[in-house]
């Protein structure tokens, strides 16, 4: 696995070479917008994560999840650390753990 040094560095990497979909975290699914689309956690992979601390603050921590659906979809999720957790289904918790 590749690392990057800073969040948007990773996010052009993997946009232009494998995963160029945006994914929106909602409470029981992930959605793609510019698909109109919804892919429950039965229906997709993590199958990369990458973690980012801010410089400044820890309020800034990140993390990149490279998502591939079962239909051949495949996209980014960016989330704080942690922030989901308390917004999200347990079996999106699960799977994104």
């Amino acid at each position: 696995m590749k690392n990057y040094d800073t969040l948007s560095e990773a996010i052009n990497d993997l946009q232009v070479n494998e995963y160029p979909y945006d994914f929106n975290l909602k409470p029981e699914c992930l959605q793609c917008a510019s698909l109109k689309l919804e892919i429950h956690p039965e229906d997709f992979a993590v199958d990369k994560t990458y973690r980012f601390e801010g410089m400044s603050s820890t309020d800034d921590n990140s993390v990149l999840y490279a998502i591939s659906s079962k239909n051949g979809i495949k996209g980014l999720l960016v989330d704080a650390y942690g922030v989901y957790a308390e917004n999200i289904s347990e079996a999106m918790r699960k799977k994104l753990r």
